[in-house]
């Protein structure tokens, strides 16, 4: 959809108003990235480019949405030394893999900066983007757009796609909660009422020692007693990502910050791993997991 956004005549006349006018394939290759952009060529200068936008480890729009999201959720996890972050910023040759490639790196005087916007984003996931109750939300709302949605997804047409906004999906969700009726009439009422289903169970980790699919077992038993529109289930992994870049050493030599640095190599991936249930059913619920735990954990590979 970015690609086709850019592509459009709308946007397309504003690179063209440029001086000098900008190709439209270049702004898709810096917005997009080689990743996700893979049928054209990059130069090395193209990929350096892009990757101070959208690289997984210095692109601009990670390094904002983790102060952005911090700030306004009112937490401090996604702080971190951004000044001395972009101050030490290089492009530098991958010597250390034998390679004269260029690719984004630091002076090794940035690296405790780049050691703490990775944590950063490791308690951001594990605080805010994971937390249950975040987490049930999301589950809620794609509930109700796959039922008032037509064909329950989006347009994939760039120009109706930009009609649908925040607004348009808001009041339709006010709209469904006061209408029974309504296909989206539950999972609106989800949202609007606050009557979010709540955690019965969250990986534990001498469960899940014992059976690695043991929220799987948990939620499909529970699905039986109670009925699985009663409950949800919501396992995910923090998408890993190199975080291995040229380090220039103070002595001139470049090296791998994955040499250079522990904390680089120890920052954990933060995971989920819920069972959801409708809050009517939340004390049956427990107390039937509080006798059946034991004997569903160990149902298979205990």
């Amino acid at each position: 959809m970015t690609i086709e956004l850019i592509r459009s005549p709308s946007m397309q006349s504003i690179w063209e108003e440029m001086t000098p006018p900008l190709r439209t394939e270049d702004v898709i290759k810096l917005a997009v990235g080689p990743e996700k952009y893979r049928e054209h060529v990059f130069t090395d200068w193209e990929t350096i480019l892009s990757e101070t936008i959208v690289g997984s480890a210095f692109g601009a729009d990670r390094m904002d949405y983790l102060l952005r999201d911090s700030y306004h959720s009112g937490v401090a996890y996604g702080s971190y030394d951004r000044y001395r972050l972009i101050d030490t910023l290089r492009v530098l040759p991958r010597e250390d893999q034998g390679s004269s490639e260029p690719a984004l790196g630091l002076e090794e005087g940035g690296l405790h900066s780049a050691e703490a916007l990775m944590l950063a984003r490791y308690f951001m996931y594990q605080q805010v983007y994971f937390h249950p109750v975040r987490r049930i939300y999301d589950i809620h709302l794609k509930e109700f757009l796959k039922e008032w949605l037509r064909n329950g997804s989006f347009s994939t047409n760039p120009s109706k796609y930009l009609t649908m906004t925040d607004a348009e999906v808001t009041a339709a969700i006010l709209s469904a909660s006061r209408n029974f009726r309504s296909r989206a009439h539950r999972s609106a009422l989800n949202i609007t009422n606050r009557q979010h289903f709540k955690v019965l169970y969250q990986r534990n980790p001498a469960d899940h020692n014992r059976n690695p699919d043991a929220s799987k077992v948990i939620y499909e038993a529970a699905c039986k007693q109670f009925g699985s529109e009663f409950l949800r289930h919501d396992s995910h992994t923090q998408r890993g990502e190199s975080i291995d870049f040229p380090v220039l050493m103070r002595d001139g030599r470049i090296a791998s910050s994955l040499s250079m640095s522990d904390t680089l190599n120890r920052v954990p991936v933060a995971l989920v791993d819920y069972v959801f249930v409708d809050r009517d059913k939340l004390e049956d619920g427990r107390e039937w997991l509080e006798r059946e735990r034991e004997a569903l954990v160990a149902r298979v590979g205990g």
